[in-house]
């Protein structure tokens, strides 16, 4: 039996060339919880690995409750991909800790590696894209520029 990927080539490229994603965990009691993420390499197999450089509430909260949300957006596309999966968190013995301190070098202290299991992923796009639907990506791209400067 052949099992379907996950992550897609579109979404791997959006792994690959984004400069920022934001991880959503939850406590125990529920209390959720948005830390963004600077540093991660797509591990293949549906699996992505995330550093933890500095986020001690993502860490208690992934001890606490696994599931989470990886997000990875093109701000100025306004399109982008959601990841939702189990996480576990990775000591520096593991091999993922060195593969991914590896490809980020030294730039960061990596206290250890958030390792997210992927088990469904969908798109997320900007309201204009369903509200106007003959609006291009380059139109919002554009848009998006003129209100940046």
């Amino acid at each position: 039996q052949v099992m379907n990927s996950v992550i897609t080539k579109a979404i791997q490229s959006s792994i690959e060339n984004s400069v920022f994603c934001r991880l959503a965990t939850a406590s125990k009691n529920r209390t959720p919880n948005v830390s963004p993420k600077e540093a991660w390499l797509y591990g293949g197999d549906d699996r992505i690995w995330v550093a933890h450089i500095a986020s001690p509430n993502t860490v208690t909260n992934i001890r606490e409750c696994p599931q989470v949300c990886l997000s990875f957006i093109d701000v100025l596309a306004q399109k982008g991909y959601k990841i939702f999966g189990e996480a576990r968190i990775l000591e520096t013995g593991d091999e993922a800790f060195y593969k991914l301190t590896a490809y980020i070098g030294q730039k960061f202290p990596i206290l250890s590696v958030v390792e997210i299991s992927a088990e469904s992923a969908s798109p997320i796009t900007a309201p204009s894209y369903t509200l106007f639907p003959d609006t291009t990506e380059s139109e919002i791209v554009e848009q998006a520029q003129r209100l940046t400067e």
